[in-house]
């Protein structure tokens, strides 16, 4: 890499750790570094939840996977809004007002403590293992560009996440995730410039969408109503809501954020950004990812993006593989010209051959993903590995075509976006660690002193767990894929209690077998129907505890919330 993008990368990575530590300011006591003493404006709060889902994962795999399957991966946001209206309504004010550190302590107040404590603990597994995946993606970036093992590049990426998430607490994640939400967006537009400019002689940009469009890159709604296909216009709207309804109402990585608001008003505005804005940014993304997919029309890409494991096909099986570069070069040859042929016909205004010619373009795009298909499986049979290379098809791209400093910029932009969701969960890690188990079953009387100490100790613990986690995570394919799957396996299951938290006749009893339902129900369809898409795991999860728990709660007579939790509800 060339000393440019080093300064830049390296520049970044100091300023961060710097200005991390620096906001360690007021946070001797756990109210400070847990929730900020409660004083943080929206706009921080706000921005600080969108950088929080906006991981490496974000700019690595969506864009990835934009390159490979196109704009239907906005369809997964459609419930997002909706979802910020129900929470603003529901759960935000209820868990706010409440006064908890974490969202899980007001389940014992509805409830009881082993309902706490189950879900809880099924917080921290969920979140341990997808915070493992968000530094996987900017791992795999540093792997590419230095040529490293994918355990080393972890390290570089966990290490410096991790030491200025113990020292400052939220308000460190907070502040620093607002500078580098420009950082993220900045990378972002750069990265779009660089390819619209680098379109060739006689291409427009509306020629190029239009080829884009011919190869299904930019088919953006499907009203096919399926439970096996993932992104849909329905599995986006309703598996989409319960996602985004648990992810942002029920985990701790989101709940944490506004807690620390200043008041009800300012969580809610904090939410309410992310519903104005998140489906445009995700969609900036896709189009970075479609746009990389254009620009390689024209430009012969590799055969194989992971440059590791081409290396040992490379090695292990010369004459086939040397076969199918052969074969790739004509397919590839072929479908350039048919994408030129097209964008001229577009040019021209003869619609006719147009249409002829994207037909014609069509079965070239299909001989080259055919030996693209044949390559993985090769790939597949000499490593022993998952051969899919959706992750490694952006950072090919920067590091292999972009000019001088973007791309240090754009690993500026990954290390931004991962260094802002890895702290955000390590840091609710630790403080449902602390308050949901710590301090209530080993050491329940303590100055603030000592928690803060064993807190750090928390978070030094989930981020080793963590990159363990994200030395394996690279190979399971699509990241944004694989994050949302670990977190609709517990999510709708755990949404489904808070839910039950708000019907006044619900009992103890009927959430905690409700939970204990939910959790089987999921696990029964990811294992013996796994071609359900995982986003109906979340609704088939939330339904199972509502049916459940409310059963139960009727059998046993249930009776409306004690005078506390009334209290608490009263509130909201």
């Amino acid at each position: 890499m060339h000393v440019v993008n080093w300064v830049i990368v390296i520049a970044y990575l100091v300023y961060v750790i710097y200005d991390g530590v620096r906001r360690a300011k007021g946070t001797h006591e756990i109210e400070g570094y847990f929730l900020a003493n409660r004083s943080l404006p929206w706009w921080a709060v706000g921005l600080s939840v969108m950088a929080t889902q906006l991981s490496a994962i974000t700019l690595v795999g969506t864009t990835g996977q934009g390159a490979s399957d196109g704009m239907r991966f906005i369809q997964f946001y459609f419930g997002l809004p909706v979802a910020m209206l129900i929470l603003g309504v529901t759960l935000v004010p209820l868990l706010h007002r409440a006064g908890v550190f974490t969202a899980y302590e007001f389940l014992e107040r509805r409830f009881d403590s082993r309902t706490r404590t189950f879900t809880s603990a099924l917080f921290l597994l969920s979140r341990g293992m997808s915070c493992g995946v968000i530094i996987s993606a900017p791992a795999v970036i540093l792997s590419v560009i230095l040529g490293l093992k994918l355990p080393v590049a972890v390290a570089i990426i966990g290490l410096p996440t991790v030491l200025y998430t113990m020292i400052g607490g939220v308000q460190a994640v907070t502040w620093v995730d607002v500078k580098q939400m420009v950082v993220i967006v900045g990378g972002l537009v750069a990265l779009l410039a660089a390819l619209l400019l680098g379109l060739p002689d006689g291409v427009r940009v509306d020629d190029a969408l239009h080829v884009a469009g011919a190869a299904g890159r930019l088919r953006t709604f499907d009203f096919d109503f399926s439970l096996t296909e993932t992104y849909t216009f329905w599995s986006g709207l309703i598996g989409g809501l319960f996602l985004m309804m648990a992810y942002f109402g029920t985990d701790q990585s989101q709940v944490q954020r506004y807690l620390t608001a200043k008041s009800v008003d300012e969580a809610r505005g904090s939410l309410l950004m992310s519903a104005y804005w998140k489906i445009p940014l995700q969609a900036l993304v896709l189009m970075v990812g479609v746009m990389v997919f254009v620009y390689y029309l024209f430009t012969q890409p590799p055969l194989l993006f992971n440059a590791e494991q081409e290396a040992r096909v490379r090695e292990n099986a010369p004459a086939e593989y040397a076969a199918l570069q052969e074969r790739y070069a004509q397919a590839f040859e072929q479908r350039r010209a048919a994408a030129h042929a097209l964008a001229a016909a577009r040019n021209a205004g003869d619609e006719a051959a147009a249409r002829r010619l994207a037909e014609e373009f069509r079965a070239r795009e299909q001989e080259v993903n055919a030996v693209r298909n044949d390559a993985l499986a090769l790939a597949a049979r000499v490593t022993g590995e998952n051969p899919r290379d959706v992750n490694y098809i952006i950072p090919a791209f920067v590091m292999n075509e972009l000019p001088i400093g973007l791309p240090g910029i754009f690993i500026a932009a990954v290390l931004a976006a991962a260094m802002s969701s890895i702290a955000a969960e390590l840091n609710s890690l630790s403080t449902a660690t602390i308050i949901d188990f710590y301090r209530r079953f080993v050491k329940p009387q303590a100055t603030d002193s000592h928690y803060l100490l064993v807190s750090k100790l928390a978070t030094g613990f989930w981020g080793l767990f963590a990159c363990f986690v994200a030395v394996f995570a690279a190979s399971l394919g699509s990241l944004i894929e694989v994050v949302n799957r670990f977190g609709s396996f517990f999510y709708g299951s755990i949404l489904g209690v808070f839910l039950l938290a708000l019907y006044r006749r619900a009992t103890a009893r009927g959430a905690f077998y409700g939970l204990i339902a939910g959790m089987s129900a999921v696990a029964a369809v990811t294992f013996l129907a796994p071609q359900v898409s995982f986003l109906w795991h979340n609704v088939i999860g939330a339904g199972t505890v509502l049916i459940v728990g409310v059963v139960l709660s009727w059998v046993a007579g249930g009776r409306p919330a004690t005078v506390a939790a009334e209290g608490v509800a009263a509130e909201g």
